[in-house]
């Protein structure tokens, strides 16, 4: 018999480090052509899941002087980041590139594929608890289309085939959107940016997700770290030109993820 959700250390720490491999690394350019966005970059765009925020906020544009988020722990939060930079460094990056060169492209494109479609009961109850009815539906009938029309999920039929792209809630807009504010921004070692806000957010989501509840801790862990290995392989470089233009990638970091935060929720 399965084991439900049990919140052990070891399976905390697997999440930690399984957040950070997706957090770590940047978003993909997409090419445009005027206000047509290529089928590949749409692809790309929505086959792609995160666990606390949107995956895009490094391609944020910030202005100086903008607005920013709160940062009382910074001497802490740089530790972190520093700590954060080398595990990519390090570990992270050299693992991807060996995965790269044993698994074609074409196949982990559908493997973040499967793992996104799998995701849609997160996105989907979060559009409900918004009032986002339409978003939900939308949810569920990319849900039916891809797990058929698209081999268990491993396509993404419903945006190929129908243009029905999906949504981006999680819980840490849900919060958003009824008014309670970020609080203190956080870099979490193993994750990545966040904020106290978005950080409780991502563990109720992680009650949301259905594998959770049929999946014992070590069935999980390995699901959770596959997952963002396949994901960081798509995006490897990304991160390494970020930190070329920034001046002080610890600050273009934390305004561009509060940037993209306060988007995502006033859409």
């Amino acid at each position: 018999m399965k084991k439900n959700v049990a919140i052990s250390a070891p399976f905390v720490i697997a999440i930690f480090f399984a957040l950070l491999l997706l957090n770590l690394s940047p978003p993909e350019v997409h090419a445009s052509n005027g206000n047509q966005t290529t089928l590949k970059s749409a692809q790309d765009t929505q086959n792609n899941e995160d666990w606390i925020m949107g995956e895009d906020y490094l391609s944020e544009e910030t202005e100086e002087g903008a607005e920013d988020i709160s940062d009382p722990l910074e001497p802490v939060n740089r530790v972190f980041y520093h700590f954060n930079d080398k595990l990519y460094f390090w570990f992270i990056k050299p693992v991807c590139k060996g995965y790269n060169k044993v698994m074609p492209e074409p196949a982990r494109r559908g493997i973040r594929a499967f793992f996104s479609n799998a995701y849609t009961p997160v996105r989907a109850a979060n559009c409900l608890l918004q009032g986002k009815i339409v978003g939900f539906w939308k949810e569920v009938a990319r849900f039916i289309i891809n797990t058929t029309a698209g081999g268990l999920g491993f396509r993404d039929a419903a945006l190929e085939d129908y243009n029905v792209s999906k949504s981006t809630e999680d819980f840490g807009q849900t919060l958003g959107f009824y008014g309670i504010g970020f609080g203190p921004y956080l870099m979490i070692p193993f994750i990545g940016p966040s904020s106290l806000r978005d950080a409780a957010g991502s563990a109720a989501d992680s009650f949301m997700y259905p594998p959770n509840y049929y999946m014992n801790t070590w069935e999980s862990m390995g699901r959770t770290a596959y997952r963002k290995i396949n994901d960081v392989s798509l995006r490897l470089g990304e991160y390494e030109n970020f930190k070329e233009t920034a001046i002080d990638p610890y600050v273009s970091i934390r305004q561009a993820y509060y940037q993209y935060r306060l988007k995502q929720i006033k859409k």
